[in-house]
């Protein structure tokens, strides 16, 4: 799970927004620092409005920090009024958001291998790739279909497995399942573990679900209420694989869901 050097390093990252009608806008993130180590399932949460949502905004390069700088392997990616945005870092980053974001006017495979070749790499490789995700995600048959014939869950699915078919070494997540129902979200939950250890990838997800930072991460980290920091981090000594659907009968994982509650509040 560890690395001499973490995949990714967020350090005193800080964010307002430009003043409006003359005045300075509030600082929505204030002294930010973090470190996500290869191969790693990390889960954020904090009070609404923390500025979660900005975070990633800033680490996926498609906005920018007003202090602070952001290393991937080692390499600035990202610093105060710096260079100009790189959406996805040059194809390093994937980032999948609360909405989908399915083009529906395309077939779902057509979405899926979309970004592959917009890059030039849908070869043979990458084609049986695509089919082992759609397997794996039991989307199979469902190839053909546009977005509005499939469920949200499907959906949902889809634009997973479309970041994970162009294969970014980490990905981040943005409340992916806020929208679906209670058992839908545990479905997902599910697929989402199944298919992060066919190829382990570096996850950071965000969610306002105390629950859910545990039941799927190594580590959760909690922050303040904006301008947010880091306030807490804790590690998630509950063996894998996890039985999602009791995930509040897992061994330790009443204490934890404790430590967190008490580090939001």
């Amino acid at each position: 799970m560890t690395s001499a050097l973490p995949m990714l390093q967020v350090r005193r990252l800080a964010k307002r927004f430009p003043p409006r009608a003359g005045a300075e806008s509030p600082w929505i993130l204030a002294d930010l620092s973090f470190h996500v180590c290869e191969r790693e399932f990390l889960t954020m949460v904090g009070p609404s409005g923390a500025g979660k949502s900005t975070l990633l905004n800033i680490i996926a390069q498609v906005d920018g920090a007003s202090d602070g700088e952001i290393l991937f392997r080692g390499e600035a990616i990202g610093s105060a009024n710096g260079r100009t945005l790189n959406p996805g870092w040059d194809c390093q980053i994937g980032y999948v958001t609360q909405d989908d974001n399915l083009l529906p006017w395309r077939t779902l495979i057509d979405n899926v291998t979309l970004p592959l070749k917009l890059q030039g790499r849908y070869d043979e490789a990458a084609k049986k790739r695509v089919v082992e995700l759609f397997c794996a995600t039991n989307l199979t048959g469902f190839e053909r279909y546009y977005p509005h014939e499939l469920s949200g869950g499907m959906r949902k699915r889809g634009s997973l497995i479309r970041t994970l078919a162009y294969d970014p070494p980490i990905i981040l997540m943005d409340e992916p399942f806020s929208a679906v129902d209670a058992q839908t979200r545990t479905q997902l939950q599910q697929d989402l573990l199944r298919l992060w250890n066919l190829g382990r990838k570096t996850i950071v997800f965000v969610t306002h679900d105390i629950a859910e930072a545990i039941a799927l991460g190594d580590r959760v980290l909690v922050l303040s209420k904006s301008p947010a920091k880091v306030i807490a981090d804790h590690r998630i000594d509950i063996s894998r694989p996890r039985d999602l659907g009791n995930v509040y009968k897992l061994e330790g994982f009443g204490d934890i869901f404790e430590r967190v509650r008490r580090d939001i509040q």
